[in-house]
């Protein structure tokens, strides 16, 4: 086995071995001799990341660490799946020129993830019209020539296949009122965007939308937006997205804190039906 950098789901499969590991009290020295590894330096690459694990092997750790439970077999072996797919995204590859790698990151994780849990201040890329895409592209000033912005925006529209793939990602999106009255685009293309909000969460029922009205004041988001991004097998992973990078943040109190963030968000939040409504109306005006 080869060295690899390590990835999200390699480090949670490295975790859960640990923890077998640990409950069947053995040393990483004793674990290794026992799994017929080249020593304990392998198994700890393995354990935090750093080493890629075949699935046909799993079966090998499974008995070495007594593990009986089908349930936890059957996670295990979820986990071990998503961590093997580390080629980059293939959206990545296809606009590779138009963006940067921290973004390449995020596009793997968004391919695998199952729900997408979204607090923002502007209509999220998966629910945008190229109209307003653009807009939004033009005015961040991180791309310089047409032709990249252009890149960039049929990129955005890509990746709302997403939301329509044969097991397609749930997205449930608590959105700033502000984002509703923020005349990106100007009017039309405003109009255009809030008209398009309501035939996605008509047409796809994977997709929730809810607003929170600036009569609410002080909240849980205020200090930026997040994405909180779910897996078949694992915790989520928090995405927060400062000027010119991404981070992600995969501690267990990170995550439970942005967890807390988005019950109170959406707690707080008008419900779907009632955004809808607030939406429609936001057209007639």
């Amino acid at each position: 086995m080869t060295d690899a950098q390590p990835n999200v789901h390699r480090r949670r499969l490295g975790l859960e071995l640990r923890a077998l590991r640990n409950g069947a009290g053995m040393s990483l020295a004793e674990a290794a001799t026992a799994l017929e590894l080249s020593g304990s330096s392998a198994l700890s690459k393995i354990e935090n990341g750093k080493q890629r694990v075949p699935a046909i092997t799993l079966a090998g750790y499974f008995e070495v660490y007594g593990l009986t439970d089908d349930l936890r077999k059957h996670k295990i072996r979820t986990i071990a799946t998503l961590a093997l797919s580390g080629k980059r995204s293939n959206l990545f590859e296809q606009y590779r020129q138009s963006i940067r790698d921290p973004f390449a990151e995020y596009l793997h994780l968004e391919e695998l993830a199952s729900r997408n849990e979204t607090w923002s201040y502007v209509v999220p890329g998966l629910l945008q019209t190229p109209d307003y895409a653009k807009a939004v592209v033009e005015r961040s000033r991180k791309w310089q020539t047409g032709r990249e912005i252009d890149n960039f925006v049929e990129l955005r529209m890509a990746r709302q296949q997403a939301l329509t793939r044969e097991d397609p990602l749930h997205l449930w999106c608590v959105l700033d009122e502000a984002a509703l009255h923020r005349q990106v685009g100007g009017v039309e293309v405003m109009k255009a965007q809030l008209k398009h909000l309501l035939v996605v969460t008509e047409e796809h029922k994977n997709v929730a939308i809810q607003v929170l009205s600036n009569e609410r004041g002080g909240h849980a988001g205020i200090d930026g937006p997040f994405h909180l991004l779910h897996f078949p097998a694992g915790p989520p992973v928090a995405v927060v997205e400062p000027l010119t990078t991404a981070i992600y943040l995969e501690e267990d109190s990170d995550i439970g804190r942005y967890e807390t963030a988005f019950n109170h968000l959406r707690s707080e939040a008008l419900d779907a039906d009632a955004s809808r409504r607030y939406i429609h109306d936001l057209i007639k005006d």
